[in-house]
């Protein structure tokens, strides 16, 4: 794959810190379309923190982030879910948030059309994860920032993250996990 000269994300020198303990410093990376990065580090390195980040969720200490705030998307360990709210009647908030997209793509690409009945909040673990990835879909947004996305998906549901992804990539998106 050729090098874009327009990252979808320049970081640039970047140190992050959480609760006054600065946790990373000096980190200096690009993602291009249609590339993932994947962060790996112990428990409490400050992924989590980079993320939130880069995310316009948190400030960071010094150095620049060069990305347009409409371009990403953010999933972290909260799924963001209407418990009282259907799956459908979820990704429809959802859709309506990110400029009205249709459901049944989000549904179909995350097994969720058996589900589209059932209060969100009587999803299992699993279940409210695909819901809350499903919501990626629907953003229409060409960075994804994931924070441990697989967490409580079972086998064959990883299986459908990675196509998601996959087609995400092959669309010219970026993502970072």
């Amino acid at each position: 794959m050729a090098v874009s000269e327009n990252p979808i994300l320049q970081v640039e020198d970047v140190s992050v810190a959480r609760g006054g303990q600065l946790l990373l410093k000096h980190i200096a990376f690009a993602v291009q379309p249609g590339a993932a990065l994947i962060l790996k580090a112990p428990n409490g390195f400050g992924k989590t923190t980079l993320l939130r980040a880069l995310a316009g969720l948190q400030p960071v200490l010094s150095g620049q982030v060069h990305l347009d705030p409409d371009t990403a998307v953010y999933a972290g360990h909260t799924d963001g879910l209407k418990p009282t709210l259907s799956v459908a009647e979820n990704l429809r908030f959802w859709a309506d948030i990110f400029g009205g997209r249709d459901i049944d793509r989000a549904l179909d690409a995350f097994d969720l059309a058996p589900l589209s009945d059932r209060l969100a909040g009587t999803l299992s673990a699993g279940q409210r994860r695909r819901l809350g990835l499903a919501r990626l879909l629907l953003a229409d947004r060409p960075l994804w920032l994931l924070d441990e996305p697989t967490v409580s998906l079972d086998d064959a549901s990883v299986t459908l993250f990675a196509a998601a992804v996959y087609n995400h990539l092959q669309a010219e998106g970026a993502v970072l996990i």
